[in-house]
C-alpha cells in the first residue's frame, strides 16, 4: 500500500448500478488526493470489482462475509442481477446484518492494521446510512453518497415518506413537500410504492431508513448542479446537510467486463459492425443491469424495431415471465423469423444480457438510445450528447424520465413499466420522431442534449483558474472532511 496521508472506506450497496458509480468515485479520490481507498463488499462482488478495476496501488478491496441463504435468498444471491424483483428488498433488508461485522471491520484499521492511515471519512451507500453511527463512534466524518439524480432522488423520497397517492382522488396527484415537481401520474409509481400504505414490509424498511440518513455529515449526489438544480434544492431543504453534487461519475471503458475478442458481445466484434453503419444511424437499446419486460412487451419492441427500419443493438434479458438466470432463447421471446430476418439484412445486433455500453454510446454510428432511465445510463448518454427515448421499468427511474422530458427536453417516453400496454406501431413513431432530423422535435431534442453534453463537461473544467460546479463541490467536501482527518481518533476496544 502505497504510503499517504488520508483514507476514505467506500461501502457500495450490492447492486452494479450502485457498485460502478462508487468505483469512479474511488478512481475520483485516488486522481485529486492520492488517498488510500478501502472499498468493502460481499466476496462475489469484490470478485467481480477486481476484474473491473485496473490495478491501483492506492486502492484495496475488502470483502466481508454474507451468506444470502440465511435471508431466505438463493445461495448465489449477492447481488441484484441474480435476483428476480420480488426478492430485492430481502437483500436490502438482509444488510442490517452487516452492522456489527463492519464495526469489527472498521475496529481493525483502527488498531491492527500499521501499513495505512486511520481512516477519516466514511462515504456510504444511502441505502447503508445506518454506518454514520459507527463513523461517528470512531470519530470520522460520515457521507452518503447517492448514485442516482437529485430529482429522481427527491421525488421518490418524497413519495415514501408522504404517500400522496393514497389520498388522490385521481390518477394525478402533487408532493406535499415538493410542489415544484409537478404532478406525478399513477403509471409512475413501482409496484412497492403502488402498494405502499405504511405498514407493509417495503414502507416499514423506507420509515426507518430516512431518519438514518439524517445522521450523515451530508451527501455526495452523482449529479450535476446545472441539470439538477431543481432535485438539489429539495434535498438541501429536506436534510439541512450539505449536498455535493459531484458527478457525472463515470468509468473508463477499461473499467467494463472483459469479454472474449471473438464474442458477438466483445467490444471488438461491436466495434466492427458500428464501423459499417453510416453516422447517426444506430439505436442502442438496454434497460440496464436488472430490468427486464414481459414477453408481450418484448414482442411488441421487436416489431417496432422491425416496422421502424432503423439499424439497432439491443441488449435483451429474459422477459418477466422466466428465471433471470436463464439462457438466451430468441425463438420464444422474440417474433417467429425476426431474428433470422435482421441476421439477413444485417441492420440489428441482438445481445445477450450484456454490451460495452460506454463504447457504443461514443461511435459516430450511434444516434439515440431506448433506455430505462438508470441514472448511470442518462449520464453516459448525455455526456455524448445523445436523445433518449425513455421507457422506465422501477423505482426512481419514472422520475428521472420525467426530468428528462420536462426539465433537460432530450428525452421522449414510449411506455412505462414493466406490465403497461405498449403497442409497436407507437413504438416505431416514437423511434422516427427522436431519430428523423427533419422533424422538428427530433431536431430540438439532439440540440439539447448537446447542450447537456456542454453542462456536464463544464462541471469537470479544472484549467486556467477556472474550475467547474463539480470540481468545487468536489474541493468543499474534502475540505471537509479534512477538518476531521486532523482529529481522527483511535475507536474503542471491542
Amino acid at each position: 500500500m502505497s504510503e499517504t496521508k488520508e483514507h476514505f472506506i467506500l461501502f457500495p450497496f450490492m447492486a452494479e448500478g450502485h457498485i460502478i458509480p462508487f468505483l469512479a468515485l474511488a478512481l475520483r479520490l485516488v486522481e485529486k488526493k492520492g488517498c488510500t481507498i478501502t472499498f468493502i463488499n460481499t466476496p462475489l462482488n469484490i470478485k467481480k470489482i477486481s476484474a473491473k478495476l485496473p490495478p491501483n496501488p492506492y486502492i484495496r478491496l475488502v470483502e466481508i462475509p454474507f451468506n444470502p441463504t440465511d435471508h431466505g435468498l438463493p445461495a448465489d444471491a449477492e447481488n441484484t442481477n441474480s435476483l428476480p424483483y420480488h426478492l430485492i428488498l430481502s437483500l436490502f433488508e438482509a444488510s442490517d446484518s452487516f452492522k456489527p461485522i463492519i464495526r469489527k471491520l472498521i475496529h481493525n484499521i483502527f488498531h491492527e492494521e500499521n501499513d495505512c492511515p486511520p481512516p477519516h471519512c466514511f462515504i456510504s451507500d444511502l441505502y447503508f446510512a445506518w454506518c454514520a453511527d459507527i463513523a461517528h463512534e470512531f470519530g470520522m466524518f460520515h457521507t452518503m453518497f447517492s448514485v442516482v439524480g437529485a430529482f429522481g432522488m427527491a421525488c421518490y423520497f418524497s413519495i415514501c415518506q408522504n404517500r400522496p397517492q393514497r389520498k388522490a382522488e385521481s390518477e394525478e396527484f402533487t408532493l406535499p413537500d415538493f410542489p415544484e415537481a409537478s404532478t406525478i401520474h399513477i403509471s409512475q409509481l413501482s409496484q412497492s410504492l403502488k402498494a405502499a400504505d405504511g405498514n407493509d414490509a417495503f414502507s416499514r424498511y423506507m420509515t426507518k431508513l430516512i431518519p438514518q440518513c439524517l445522521k450523515s455529515d451530508g451527501m455526495l449526489v452523482n449529479t450535476v448542479e446545472g441539470l439538477d438544480t431543481i432535485g438539489l434544492d429539495y434535498l438541501r431543504r429536506r436534510f439541512n446537510k450539505p449536498i455535493w453534487a459531484v458527478g457525472p461519475l463515470l468509468l473508463p471503458p477499461s473499467g467494463e467486463r472483459r469479454v472474449a475478442k471473438d464474442s458477438q458481445n466483445s467490444p471488438e466484434f461491436i466495434t466492427s459492425w458500428l464501423d459499417s453503419k453510416p453516422p447517426k444511424s444506430v439505436l442502442y437499446i438496454s434497460f440496464g443491469s436488472q430490468n427486464t419486460m414481459s414477453i408481450y412487451q418484448m414482442m411488441q419492441l421487436a416489431m417496432g424495431l422491425d416496422v421502424s427500419g432503423k439499424n439497432f443493438i439491443w441488449v435483451v434479458r429474459p422477459p418477466m415471465e422466466y428465471d433471470i438466470n436463464s439462457e438466451f432463447n430468441f425463438k420464444e421471446w422474440l417474433p417467429e423469423g425476426f431474428a433470422q430476418k435482421i441476421r439477413d439484412q444485417k441492420r440489428g445486433l441482438i445481445l445477450d444480457k450484456w454490451a460495452p455500453q460506454k463504447e457504443i454510446l461514443s461511435h459516430e454510428a450511434t444516434y439515440a438510445f431506448l433506455s430505462q432511465c438508470g441514472w448511470n445510463s442518462v449520464m453516459e448518454c448525455l455526456i455524448h450528447g445523445m436523445p433518449l427515448i425513455g421507457w422506465p421499468m422501477a423505482t426512481e427511474q419514472f422520475y428521472t424520465a420525467k426530468q428528462m422530458v420536462e426539465q433537460v427536453g432530450v428525452c421522449v417516453e414510449v411506455a412505462r413499466g414493466k406490465t403497461c400496454e405498449v403497442k409497436h406501431e407507437d413504438i416505431a413513431a416514437k423511434i422516427e420522431l427522436v431519430m428523423n432530423e427533419t422533424e422538428k422535435a427530433g431536431k430540438t431534442m439532439r440540440r439539447k442534449a448537446l447542450e447537456a453534453r456542454e453542462i456536464l463537461f463544464d462541471a469537470l473544467k479544472d484549467e486556467d483558474g477556472y474550475k467547474g460546479s463539480s470540481v468545487k463541490a468536489m474541493d468543499d467536501f474534502l475540505s471537509a472532511t479534512e477538518l476531521t482527518s486532523d482529529k481522527t481518533k483511535r475507536g474503542p476496544n471491542i
